[in-house]
């Protein structure tokens, strides 16, 4: 057999760079598809199985008041687990936070579950939190297992946490649109990284279809009627806005309040303990289970009617309690009960349908609180239709300025601060203003 002539090989070469170099984004874009269709399928099925744990829990909860009594006990496992087994990965979603700040060892596969136990543990036995944070921090663990096998270098892992967390907040709310944004959006503050941008979208798409494929359903809710646009319904958004910014405010100054207050308590597991007893307390006392846990029927319910202007300053002040005790979850659906029945509140003062008003406290609560106003506007046009669009970006936007640079995740850096006149804050910490 004849071999072919060494400068048509080097020919061919030269043309197979010649191609690379000019369609440089093609092994690029087969690079992530790869590891993103892996980590969508993993978070994905991980999302499924802890929506329907979640929801296992809280039915069996509600036709078992009695275990409520329980909630101490409950506080004291997860204290105990997390003080001799999970002090590296007590930090939570702020460790993901430093991870791509500033890669340094594998993040823990232990995160998953431990987060897992302590969320489920925690709705159960009634307390006041969340999914996100779980599906976030389970997302992140099972993802940063896959950077040696890949042989990914720093700055690709960073993409890789971010893909995660992308997949996650997507899968667990059935966002992928605005999961994407907010993995991007969330941990530097007025900044986004656009080099992440095909790894979370594809992750946060794959991740969402995997969630759906398993059966997992994910609550719907519904605005009737958007008004037409008009300078009156323009303002009265905006003061809606500044409420919901200053709402926002109040959480996140009151949850780290409440963390260093807990914290003076030298052992940490019996934080818990104090906690599931003035959570037990406020529960008998109130004759209500309607805000512990999710609380997803009440969030409908404040579609539906003006809800009592007391309801999300209970929540509130529940969630605050559960979580900065040490109990597990996240802060956003609670962030959404709290935007959703004060938007339904305010609809009785600012002449907004009630459904809109309660749909734009939904999303612009959630935006003060965790700065992430692109994201939040996005998750409301999947949620609720692209009608309401231009209301819930004005209100997200006016809650993002009015919250200040306050926030629910500690490790946020301030990429871009908010204001010009606070330029002395670019670079810090959250905790660190």
């Amino acid at each position: 057999m004849s071999k072919k002539p060494k400068s048509i090989t080097k020919s061919s070469k030269i043309r197979f760079l010649a191609f690379f170099r000019q369609y440089g984004a093609v092994p690029y874009l087969f690079k992530w598809i790869v590891i993103t269709s892996v980590v969508g399928v993993l978070i994905g099925t991980a999302s499924a199985g802890f929506l329907q744990s979640l929801n296992w829990v809280t039915n069996y909860r509600e036709s078992h008041l009695w275990i409520i009594a329980l909630l101490p006990l409950a506080g004291l496992a997860i204290g105990l687990l997390y003080h001799y087994y999970g002090k590296e990965v007590a930090a939570g979603n702020n460790l993901l936070i430093d991870t791509i700040h500033q890669p340094k060892q594998t993040i823990p596969f232990k995160m998953m579950p431990f987060v897992y136990l302590g969320t489920i543990i925690t709705h159960l036995f009634g307390g006041s939190a969340g999914r996100e944070g779980t599906a976030l921090q389970m997302a992140g663990a099972i993802a940063d297992q896959l950077s040696k096998p890949f042989k990914l270098s720093n700055e690709e892992r960073r993409i890789l946490i971010i893909s995660a967390i992308a997949a996650g907040f997507g899968s667990v709310f059935g966002t992928p649109l605005a999961g994407a944004i907010f993995a991007m959006e969330f941990f530097l503050i007025g900044k986004l990284k656009y080099d992440a941008i095909f790894p979370a979208f594809a992750a946060a798409v794959i991740a969402d279809v995997v969630t759906k494929l398993w059966g997992t359903p994910h609550t719907h809710y519904h605005i009737d009627v958007v008004p037409d646009m008009s300078f009156a319904n323009l303002a009265y958004t905006v003061i809606a806005g500044v409420i919901f910014g200053l709402c926002a405010a109040a959480f996140s100054k009151g949850i780290h309040f409440a963390t260093k207050a807990f914290k003076k308590i030298n052992y940490p597991p019996i934080r818990p303990v104090v906690g599931g007893v003035i959570l037990v307390v406020i529960i008998y006392l109130s004759g209500t289970t309607k805000y512990i846990g999710l609380g997803i029927p009440t969030i409908v319910e404040a579609f539906e009617h003006e809800m009592p202007m007391y309801s999300f300053a209970i929540k509130m002040a529940l969630t605050i309690l559960t979580l900065s005790a040490g109990f597990k979850g996240g802060e956003v659906t609670p962030l959404f009960f709290i935007g959703a029945t004060l938007g339904s509140a305010l609809a009785f003062f600012i002449p907004l349908p009630v459904a809109l008003a309660a749909g734009i406290g939904f999303v612009a609560v959630f935006a003060g609180a965790t700065n992430t106003p692109i994201a939040c506007t996005l998750m409301a046009i999947e949620l609720f239709g692209a009608q309401c669009g231009i209301y819930a970006g004005i209100a997200c936007i006016v809650s993002y300025l009015l919250s200040g640079h306050t926030g629910i995740y500690g490790q946020q850096v301030i990429g871009e601060p908010k204001h010009r006149r606070y330029l002395f804050y670019t670079g810090k910490r959250i905790d660190e203003i």
